[in-house]
C-alpha cells in the first residue's frame, strides 16, 4: 500500500520532505482534495519539495502520485459531494469529480475478477436471450450496455421500470440470462427480479457491490465496490464503473463471437455512414 511505502521510506528522505510524508500519511483523504500549492502550504513545505517527494516514490510528479493515493485509500474515501466544498471553484469542481472517477476505475481494475469475466461473456455469448435490469440511475446504465449488446445483434433488451421486469423475469428459462446492475445490489425489486429468474432457470450475471444480497444471488458476480453516498446525489463513480464493466463484457462478447460477427458489423456501419453529412471543403 502507498501509505506504507511513504512510512517505510520517511528515515531516507531530506528533513522538508519527511514533514510532507507525515502530512500525507495523517491525512490522506485531504491531499486528494487539495491542489499542489495548497498541500504547501498545509504541509508548510515548498512546491519544488512536493516533486521531489513525488519523484522519490517513482511517480512523474504530483498527479499521478494523487491517482495512485486515491487507489489506495479508496475503500474508505467520502462521498463527491463531500469533496466539494460550497464555495469550490470551477476548476477544483473539474478535478475532484475526475479524479474520483480515475480513482473508481483503478479500484475495479485492480480487484475485478477475470475468472468471473470470463464466465459472464461464456454465459451472454451463448445466451438464446439477455435482459438488462437496473432501477433509478442504474436503469440508464442498463440501457447503455443494452445499446451495445444491440450493435452485436444480440437478442437483448433493457427494462428499468420495477413492475416490468419483475414480470418478465417470470417468464424467462434455460438459456436466457439476466444482467442485473445495481450499486447497492440491496434495492427489493431488482433483488426479487433476479429470484424470479433464478426460479425459471435462467442465469443471472450481477454488476454490483460485492458484500451485497444481489451477489450472493448471483450466478456470476462482477463486483464493483465503489462506495459512495446517495441520499443526495444520484450514484456518480458506480455508474462509470458500471458502464465500464458493460464495455468489457461488449468486447468479451463480440471477440468471442469471431470474424462472421465483425463482417456484420462492417456492413450495418456501411449503411449508417451514408447517413451522415461529409465535411466541407
Amino acid at each position: 500500500m502507498l501509505l506504507s511505502q511513504v512510512q517505510a521510506m520517511r528515515e531516507q528522505l531530506r528533513p522538508s520532505e519527511r514533514k510532507l510524508a507525515d502530512y500525507v500519511v495523517e491525512a490522506p483523504r485531504e491531499v486528494l482534495d487539495l491542489s499542489m500549492t495548497e498541500v504547501a502550504r498545509r504541509a508548510d513545505v515548498s512546491q519544488p519539495t512536493i516533486a521531489r517527494f513525488c519523484h522519490a516514490l517513482g511517480f512523474s510528479g504530483f498527479r499521478e502520485f494523487k491517482i495512485r493515493l486515491a487507489q489506495a485509500v479508496a475503500g474508505d474515501l467520502p462521498a463527491v459531494y463531500r469533496d466539494v466544498r460550497p464555495d469550490e471553484p470551477v476548476a477544483g469542481v473539474a478535478a475532484k469529480v475526475l479524479e474520483r472517477t480515475i480513482g473508481a476505475l483503478l479500484q475495479v481494475r485492480n480487484n475485478l475478477s477475470t475468472d468471473a469475466v470470463a464466465a459472464a461473456i461464456d454465459l451472454l455469448a451463448r445466451a438464446s436471450r439477455i435482459e438488462f435490469y437496473g432501477a433509478g440511475g442504474s436503469g440508464i446504465a442498463a440501457q447503455d450496455i443494452q445499446h451495445k449488446f444491440f450493435r452485436l445483434g444480440m437478442p437483448s433488451v433493457a427494462y428499468s421500470d420495477p413492475h416490468t421486469f419483475l414480470m418478465s423475469a417470470a417468464l424467462l428459462g434455460p438459456g436466457d440470462v439476466v444482467v442485473a446492475i445495481s450499486n447497492t445490489g440491496r434495492t427489493l425489486d431488482i433483488v426479487d427480479a433476479a429470484r424470479a429468474a433464478l426460479a425459471g432457470g435462467a442465469r443471472v450475471i450481477a454488476i454490483t457491490h460485492g458484500t451485497s444480497p444481489l451477489a450472493q444471488l448471483a450466478t456470476v458476480g462482477l463486483h464493483a465496490n465503489v462506495d459512495e453516498e446517495t441520499d443526495v446525489f444520484s450514484p456518480m463513480t458506480s455508474r462509470t464503473s458500471h458502464l465500464a464493466i458493460g464495455d468489457i463484457l461488449a468486447v468479451g462478447v463480440a471477440l468471442h463471437r469471431g470474424p462472421e460477427l465483425a463482417e456484420k458489423l462492417a456492413g450495418a456501419k456501411d449503411l449508417l455512414s451514408h447517413r451522415r453529412i461529409e465535411p466541407q471543403g
